[in-house]
């Protein structure tokens, strides 16, 4: 696959014929390497069914490929065309209040119908038999962020179908599926799968194993739904890439499983998304962690197929990125692992939803500063990207993520702001202010690497799961685990025979005898001289010999008791923590379990400087991004030298630097 590094989105059927040469130049000029075309232009490639118009695209191919761009052709089966849902008004998706979600947006399909299977793989057979080995087209991208717009999508009587017919493979008899899902609970026994309902909107509550099974099902079916085209794509495109734009912690698709099916990941990353209500400092670490949550997918550097380049907007607006600021974001994608950068869009588009989700060229298509301030970054940074190829982190420390306990704490959240990835977030952010590098890790992922492991909120157990925990702690790594750990085994239901944590209590030291969910509260917890406040959970817990307590509770009636403990087993220890804890309760928590594991940081911490670093075997590279209109000062590590940037040591707004050095022999 050729190296190419730099791209943006391009949609030639919004403009006049006679405007492409002027966009093709102009990318041309910017340095622009690739555009990916085609992913919402059915009507325009099928607009009768059955007549394919590819003239257009063929047209639009040829001519950047004789300005030296490359093309990743999109299949546009994330908006099917108004005579397909006119003529099948079945393919339409139908809500959990039953109601039909009809034509006009984009996702307007239920990708379990076998009528709409069909028209997609005929139009992915057409296309990819077209361009499967067309010099200019490198790769493909099937749909478009899969699992967007669907997430109460689809309950109709194929999607009910597909569910009994996956319920039965997995649990062969519904005597097995009453016992897995407790249905002896109200009456909810099935005599036949046949019975069983696609989740509508109940009377009153929800069985939590049946929901879990449906987002399960949910999932496999969006990756079954990817797998037909891609296999479609492979037979005719031997030499070219197949990818998919993810959407980082986005959960309705398990991207984990998405993944087996792609060369690489790809992702769109907007930071100053109008959707998003943090402002810009407080969620750069959510940022950060979004694109570690990516690179995890595969395990490998990845693709932005989105960057932000220009303000975002549908119906509201965002705010505009300051100058140097979208060059910034461009470089803390290729910080964290990205070998390729795709800016999303050309020119902002005159009509349609997305008039105000602007891209390097404004309304007017006249270069203004955002073509200018990237112009100036493609061309400072390409020379440098080939060495940066394939680099990645080297990560002392992990955090485990899995879509099932994000699914099960969607299903029963326990506190109303609970939530699963946004405490994953929270003990990533302690990380990410002192510049220590992060993996997250998927269950089934390697642990042993890592000096330090962060499994927080592991609701789910199974016996699998439990000996590879001890046997990570056994063998002398330090694992940190959190309160509503052990609470239930893999069919959602809960585990009876022992104290929570089940038997990941002699890992950590501790039984937890009862809990209090901090309903509109806050408590104190006591570590060392210091009351800093925690919330949203309170174990009460236990201590089995040996254990060390590090925090106590300050506050309520189980003030004195342990919160925080450490617990040694084998050549390992063992974190637990009991409760939510506030900023500075766990700035100190993860302070000691990094001091104790013996975990490098990358610098000493600037307050608004970002810190991170790719590594091959012969070179390590720092990447130092201020995030500040201000002008920072920062120690840079020794043996490193400036690769780009003005001054070593001291930062502009917005400028991002990489330092190198050389591995020694």
């Amino acid at each position: 696959m050729k190296q190419l590094h730099f791209g943006v989105d391009y949609y030639p059927e919004h403009w006049e014929r006679a405007r492409w040469d002027k966009d093709a130049a102009l990318m041309q000029g910017m340095g622009i390497q690739m555009v990916r075309m085609a992913e919402f232009s059915w009507h325009k490639l099928e607009p009768e069914e059955g007549i394919y118009e590819f003239g257009w695209l063929d047209e639009a191919i040829g001519l950047f490929g004789a300005h030296g761009i490359y093309t990743i052709v999109g299949t546009p089966t994330a908006a099917p065309p108004a005579w397909m849902a006119d003529k099948h008004p079945e393919i339409l998706p139908i809500d959990r209040e039953g109601r039909v979600r009809g034509f006009g947006g984009r996702h307007h399909d239920c990708q379990s119908s076998p009528v709409y299977r069909q028209y997609v793989r005929k139009l992915t057979e057409e296309m990819a038999r077209r361009y499967g080995e067309n010099p200019y087209v490198i790769g493909w991208q099937p749909d478009n962020e899969l699992g967007n717009s669907h997430q109460e999508l689809c309950t109709c009587a194929s999607c009910r179908k597909h569910f009994q017919g996956w319920l039965r493979k997995k649990y062969q008899t519904v005597q097995n599926l009453n016992q897995a899902w407790g249905n002896a609970f109200w009456s909810q026994e099935y005599n036949d799968f046949k019975e069983v309902p696609a989740p509508r909107i109940t009377v009153t509550g929800e069985n939590p194993s049946a929901m879990l099974d449906w987002k399960r099902f949910c999932s496999d079916l969006i990756v079954d739904f990817a797998r037909e085209q891609t296999e479609i794509i492979r037979r005719y495109a031997k030499n070219q890439f197949i990818t998919h734009n993810y959407m980082g912690f986005a959960d309705k698709v398990d991207y984990y499983k998405l993944g087996e099916l792609l060369d690489f990941v790809s992702h769109d990353q907007y930071p100053g998304g109008f959707y998003l209500p943090e402002s810009p400092h407080e969620k750069e670490h959510v940022l950060a962690a979004t694109l570690d949550v990516v690179r995890s997918y595969k395990n490998q550097p990845f693709w932005i197929m989105e960057q932000q380049s220009g303000i975002t907007g549908w119906e509201v607006m965002g705010r505009a990125p300051a100058p140097g600021q979208l060059s910034a974001w461009a470089m803390q994608s290729i910080a964290h692992g990205a070998d390729a950068v795709v800016f999303f869009r050309w020119r902002t588009c005159a009509m349609g939803t997305e008039q105000y989700w602007h891209g390097i060229l404004p309304h007017s298509g006249n270069p203004g500063r955002r073509y200018k301030e990237l112009q100036d970054f493609i061309h400072e940074v390409n020379p440098l990207m080939d060495s940066l190829q394939g680099s990645m982190p080297n990560a002392q420390v992990g955090i485990v993520f899995s879509f099932e306990q994000e699914y099960a704490f969607q299903i029963q959240p326990h506190h109303k702001d609970l939530s699963y990835t946004r405490q994953l977030q929270k003990y990533y952010h302690a990380l990410y202010e002192r510049n220590i590098p992060v993996d997250f890790v998927p269950q089934q992922g390697d642990f042993s690497k890592y000096k330090l492991l962060l499994a927080p909120l592991q609701y789910l157990m199974s016996p699998e799961m439990e000996e590879k925990y001890m046997d990570y702690v056994g063998q002398g790594g330090h694992l940190l685990l959190t309160m509503r750990t052990g609470v239930k085994d893999v069919n959602n239901i809960c585990m009876t025979e022992r104290e929570l944590p089940g038997r990941l209590s002699k890992v950590a030291g501790v039984e937890v005898l009862d809990y209090d969910c901090l309903r509109d509260a806050q408590i104190e917890v006591l570590f060392g001289e210091e009351k800093l406040p925690a919330g949203i959970w309170s174990d009460l817990m236990r201590l089995l010999p040996g254990t060390e307590t590090l925090a106590s509770y300050a506050s309520e009636f189980y003030a004195g008791e342990p919160c925080i403990t450490a617990h040694a087993y084998g050549c390992g220890a063992c974190y637990y923590v009991g409760t939510e804890p506030g900023e500075a309760l766990m700035d100190r928590l993860l302070s000691l379990a990094c001091s104790r594991a013996e975990v490098d940081s990358l610098m000493e911490p600037v307050d608004g400087v970002e810190c991170a670093s790719r590594e091959n075997e012969s070179q390590s590279f720092l990447f130092v991004i201020n995030h500040t209109g201000e002008c920072k000062a920062y120690e840079a590590p020794e043996g490193y030298q400036l690769l780009k940037g003005g001054q070593a040591g001291a930062l502009k707004a917005y400028e991002a630097q990489i330092l190198q050095r050389q591995k020694m022999p």
